[in-house]
């Protein structure tokens, strides 16, 4: 009776490892991915963004706040689609017969980690054989955010492009490719002034799409080095109630240069999103509205017309042909 049991468990074992086999195979010839490693939910959407592929549009502007997301989406002309998630809502629509959507991606680099695979898997994963498309599709990605100013010629309301983003988060660190993508002198330049504390995550530097800034940046917008923070108050150097660990990072950042550019502003995500549409594939690039000088400690309250006006423009510029 025990030697009975002892085969049946050994047959159960040898069969599942037969078929785990066969599935790992079948992926490995197939290029198929796991359901594990990219969710598709029941009704045929990504996992977090809850986009589904026939809804996506080449053009995609992205902002942080959700509620951002309804006032760009009154500018468009019809609005065929919504749907929210979380910190990940959109809407979809046309603009001068143009189809073009928003969707936000909530606060930080991680977010945007999340948000680009899944606009990526959408446009270039079938969801029904789980496999890569044959044929790339790119994406025009465009974030409209806000920013603190660290230069005395970006006052208040100026649009900022990140023509490059310094990201502090290390997003893009846990992908093979990113020495391909990332300006390695820069970086190191920008290491070795300011005393980059080893504790921190590597520094990356990643270029805005030409392209985009091309199409987008015009006179009335300046070109500036963009730093992605991984937090609003220590990680930009705000001290509340506890100590920084590098009270004169934001002094030497301000002093840095590079090329004859001065390192222009402030924001959370920038960086991740530049770094990982140049790994995918696709163009991207980030214009802020300046709402605060973090050097002369002047505010704007009034912010939110500087940014409809800012995104009125992107909206032309981006469907403009």
């Amino acid at each position: 009776m025990f030697c009975h049991i002892i085969i049946k468990q050994y047959l159960y074992i040898f069969f599942f490892l037969q078929k785990l086999s066969f599935k790992l195979h079948y992926d490995m010839n197939t290029d198929r991915i796991p359901d594990s490693e990219f969710i598709i939910n029941d009704d045929g959407s990504a996992f977090h963004i809850h986009v589904k592929p026939e809804q996506l549009t080449d053009n995609i502007i992205v902002c942080g706040d959700p509620g951002r997301v309804t006032m760009i989406a009154s500018y468009f002309d019809t609005r065929d689609w919504e749907t929210s998630s979380r910190e990940f809502h959109a809407i979809g629509g046309t603009y001068h017969g143009k189809p073009i959507m928003a969707l936000s991606h909530g606060i930080g680099p991680d977010n945007i980690d999340i948000v680009m695979t899944e606009l990526d898997g959408l446009a270039n994963i079938d969801f029904e054989t789980r496999t890569p498309r044959a044929e790339h599709r790119t994406l025009n990605i465009v974030r409209i955010g806000t920013s603190g100013g660290l230069q005395p010629y970006v006052p208040v309301g100026t649009p900022v492009i990140a023509s490059k983003a310094i990201g502090f988060d290390g997003v893009i660190n846990y992908y093979a490719d990113r020495n391909k993508v990332a300006d390695l002198d820069f970086e190191q330049k920008f290491c070795d002034f300011v005393k980059w504390n080893k504790l921190l995550a590597r520094p990356y530097v990643v270029d805005a799409d030409p392209w985009l800034v091309e199409k987008i940046g015009r006179d009335d917008m300046v070109r500036g080095y963009t730093i992605s923070a991984v937090g609003f108050y220590g990680p930009q150097g705000r001290r509340v109630r506890l100590d920084l660990a590098e009270p004169e990072l934001n002094r030497r950042i301000e002093e840095f240069e590079y090329n004859g550019g001065h390192i222009t502003n402030y924001e959370m995500e920038s960086s991740a999103l530049q770094g990982m549409a140049l790994m995918l594939g696709h163009r991207a690039m980030t214009v802020c509205s300046i709402i605060a000088n973090r050097v002369a400690t002047d505010v704007n309250p009034n912010y939110k017309t500087a940014v409809n006006d800012l995104v009125r423009t992107v909206i032309e510029r981006l469907t403009d042909d």
